[in-house]
């Protein structure tokens, strides 16, 4: 039995519980109205989120998934082509290059910040090579003026994986206006996250942005006319109509993120000091960190996390596995070695709690417990 009352890594019964009456509100309101998929709320929030990352076009999709995999159909990406991206991400990253019949090139990370290491990029760079990938992974930025720069000596496109990064900045700039296209993800463990899938593309070009209106809807501009071959990846109103009145406490909630992750660090440093066997999560002096995830690092990993489930707190590995490892990329050719970065904090990372209901009793009470386990 647990000692300590249940602390889970992740809930969304406590957001839920605060905003019961406004979200009946909302979902009457869709209901009444009849009008279920594109309609006024996808309409609203796609203004909303272009406006928050700071370019000209947003375009509701069905999931962060189909917002990767339409952004590269609608850079032109294709059987044949090649783009680069990082071994250490969710697997739809990589996915989502695969189901337009290209193929994924992998680059080992960063180990500080986990993310695509850019000095790596130019020597995996070939004449099939068409754009590159970075993921802004647990809601840090990753190095994207260097990344830019290559992407524009070579003629590629950069599609920026921001699916745990919304409201993220590097160098006082919006994550999402940084590349030629943007994808979010709204699931509902995200920052921003919808009671179901939903997806959000963003991007300052007119023809990738009309693009991409075509492809979600079976590529068909005119009803029953199909200029090209898309499919169905459109974002209901009932999501969007969450996602709307959610939006409004996003800046608070992102704040009370950085407030806890703070928080965690100077606690846990405190206690066990900042040369421990802890790597704790590292935020660039010119990036603004959303923390979707506060990621330590221990060569303990299973142990501990053993450790806080017996203490009843929950945590998370994101993720244990790199991409160029998993059985579905077996055929690329990777071995194991390839990418040592990658492969060598898939065995350390582990996410303690973090959601903006969180409250300082229960991380200092998770802090004792991670102090208590290295004691």
């Amino acid at each position: 039995m647990a000692d300590v009352k249940i602390i889970p890594g992740f809930t969304l019964v406590r957001q839920n519980n605060e905003l019961k009456d406004e979200l009946l509100a909302v979902l009457t309101e869709v209901i009444e109205k009849g009008m279920f998929i594109l309609g006024e709320n996808v309409m609203a929030l796609e203004k909303k989120i272009a406006e928050l990352v700071q370019v000209k076009y947003g375009i509701g999709v069905a999931n962060g998934s189909d917002a990767l995999y339409l952004a590269l159909l609608a850079c032109g990406i294709g059987p044949g082509d090649e783009v680069i991206t990082t071994p250490f991400t969710f697997f739809s990253t990589a996915g989502s290059i695969s189901r337009t019949g290209a193929t994924p090139v992998f680059v080992d990370i960063c180990e500080e910040t986990m993310n695509l290491d850019p000095r790596l990029i130019e020597e995996k760079i070939t004449a099939k090579t068409k754009a590159i990938l970075p993921v802004h992974l647990y809601g840090c930025p990753a190095e994207m003026d260097e990344i830019v720069q290559i992407a524009k000596a070579y003629n590629l496109k950069v599609i920026e994986d921001a699916a745990q990064a919304i409201l993220a900045e590097y160098k006082g700039k919006r994550v999402g206006s940084l590349g030629d296209v943007c994808c979010f993800s709204f699931f509902p463990t995200k920052n921003l996250g919808s009671f179901g899938d939903a997806g959000m593309v963003v991007t300052n070009d007119e023809e990738i942005a009309e693009r991409i209106k075509v492809l979600r809807v079976h590529g068909a501009k005119i009803k029953y006319h199909h200029d090209y071959i898309g499919c169905n990846s459109r974002l209901d109103e009932l999501q969007a109509a969450i996602l709307n009145l959610k939006l409004n406490y996003l800046p608070q909630w992102t704040e009370r993120r950085r407030e806890i992750a703070a928080l965690y660090t100077t606690l846990l440093q405190n206690k066990l000091g900042e040369d421990s066997a802890l790597i704790y999560p590292h935020e660039p002096d010119h990036v603004f960190h959303v923390y979707h995830q506060y990621t330590i690092r221990t060569g303990r990993r299973e142990e501990l996390k053993n450790y806080l489930a017996a203490n009843g707190i929950g945590s998370t590995v994101y993720y244990p596995v790199p991409l160029h490892l998993q059985k579905a990329y077996a055929h690329l050719g990777y071995q194991k070695g390839d990418f040592k970065v990658a492969e060598k904090v898939c065995t350390q990372v582990l996410s303690l709690p973090m959601y903006p209901e969180l409250t300082n009793e229960e991380i200092y009470l998770v802090v004792k417990k991670v102090a208590d386990f290295f004691a």
